[in-house]
């Protein structure tokens, strides 16, 4: 998965995937959430620490790995947690109650489904092999296995909501190479060959 396929998921509005209660309050996460506020989400910008407000330490690491894996750094930008992705999605959170349960059981399944496959180990203590061959099960959903619906489901939405965190970052906008509704005084209209191309000319 790179940056390219990651921005034509953008257009999908996937539904998280259904994690029953009893699994999510069996891992011994916080169910209540303090206040926040945008400018808490822009914390990470100002040079200053970022305390989620709303993942646990466990789920805050395993969020951070995972959205760099989505999206990593390349030689035409930063990473998605260069771009304050994570923060962003913690802000997410806690603006949108009804994503909280389903991305806390999806990290929950996600740590279970390397548990299950790895002696045990969560997602953050498997090796890179490991957790790309746990994504690279649920990343299509096309492909996925019946038995992984859960996982697959959660996952796209995860990689929808990476990637409009990162796309509407000051980094992902560059990375677009987006110049906004800029005044052209020498636009001459549509180049002939591209008419050309498409059946228009004339």
């Amino acid at each position: 998965m790179d940056r390219r396929r990651a921005l034509k998921v953008l257009g999908s509005t996937s539904v998280a995937a259904a994690v029953s209660l009893e699994d999510v309050v069996a891992q011994g996460v916080p169910a209540a959430l303090p206040a926040t506020s945008a400018a808490d989400a822009a914390g990470a910008a100002g040079g200053t620490a970022y305390a989620p407000q709303f993942f646990t330490a466990h789920e805050w690491d395993t969020v951070r790995l995972l959205v760099d894996l989505i999206i990593p750094a390349d030689a035409r930008s930063g990473s998605a947690t260069d771009a304050g992705v994570p923060e962003f999605m913690d802000f997410i959170m806690t603006d949108m109650p009804a994503r909280r349960l389903p991305m806390r059981g999806g990290l929950a399944w996600l740590d279970a489904e390397c548990g299950r496959r790895f002696a045990g180990r969560d997602f953050l203590a498997c090796s890179d092999a490991e957790r790309r061959a746990v994504l690279d099960d649920v990343a299509w959903p096309a492909r996925a296995r019946p038995e992984l619906s859960h996982g697959t489901a959660w996952f796209t939405s995860f990689r929808d909501l990476t990637a409009s965190g990162f796309w509407s970052s000051e980094a992902g906008v560059k990375d677009l190479d987006y110049r906004g509704n800029t005044f052209n005084p020498e636009w001459q209209g549509c180049p002939p060959e591209v008419l050309r191309r498409l059946g228009l000319e004339g």
